[in-house]
């Protein structure tokens, strides 16, 4: 028996219909505690000191950023990319087989981990982390169809305090108009439907080891960290066997890799 108290496929339906409707689901406890410890550690090895490739907070200028490099906070890492790259125990984790079998349930088919897009250790500092704004994450990324799915693994607890992300159920499926976004295809919050459809948000509030699976086209978005702590969130993206980067894109510049399947247990 699992949580829901119910067999493996009542499960996977029950899954696959939330996310389906809501656009995301929340897997609780994924992560074991000895998995945690492995990537905290080398997490923190990579902070200090700085182990690049790394964006940092100035580099996208978003609100509560510092301005340039000079400035109080102005190396502050936003996130460690090449996630992937840096140590078995991250490939192990994005290859995890019952990720896997999760993943094909939303995605359909078989799924291969992007390795251009996310790929990163998201570290929000207190104090000169920025305001992350409404945005799909399709605006940065070329496949065959906007169909991907990120999984975000909390590494520690993640509120609205700390930063957590904040998502609007069933945006994935809203048709939004052009001129409801702005030049950086961030949503326009002064425009009354885009105040309707931001009423409609919810916190995802995780626990560590938690991992919230979400749908390229929902719409999210995340607060500052106005606690003492870094926020830490392991992150990578996910799209089905059959749904190819568009040559010649960003999206295209790394091949992906197929992720194995075992049934859930």
């Amino acid at each position: 028996m699992n949580e829901t108290g119910r067999d493996p496929a009542r499960t996977r339906a029950i899954e696959a219909a939330r996310f389906e409707r809501d656009g995301f689901v929340v897997a609780r406890s994924l992560a074991s505690a000895d998995e945690l410890l492995r990537l905290n550690d080398l997490v923190s090895d990579a902070l200090d000191p700085l182990v690049g490739p790394a964006e940092f907070e100035v580099d996208v200028g978003y609100p509560g950023a510092p301005s340039n490099r000079d400035d109080p906070g102005g190396s502050t890492p936003r996130r460690l990319l090449n996630a992937f790259a840096r140590g078995r125990e991250f490939q192990a984790w994005a290859l995890n087989a019952h990720l896997g079998a999760r993943l094909r349930q939303f995605l359909g088919s078989d799924v291969a981990v992007s390795q251009c897009h996310h790929n990163c250790i998201m570290t929000k500092h207190p104090g000169f982390s920025s305001l992350t704004m409404w945005h799909q994450d399709n605006r940065y990324w070329s496949f065959d169809r906007e169909e991907l799915t990120s999984v975000w693994l909390a590494l520690g607890r993640e509120d609205a305090r700390n930063g957590a992300l904040h998502v609007i159920p069933g945006s994935h499926v809203e048709a939004i108009d052009r001129g409801r976004l702005d030049r950086d295809l961030f949503l326009r919050p002064e425009l009354p439907e885009n105040k309707a459809l931001i009423d409609r948000a919810t916190v995802v509030d995780l626990e560590p080891g938690d991992a919230l699976f979400f749908h390229s086209r929902l719409f999210h978005a995340a607060g500052r960290n106005q606690t003492d702590d870094v926020k830490l969130s392991l992150v990578f993206t996910y799209h089905s066997d059959d749904n190819r980067p568009i040559p010649g894109t960003r999206s295209s510049r790394y091949p992906s890799i197929g992720v194995p399947i075992v049934e859930f247990e």
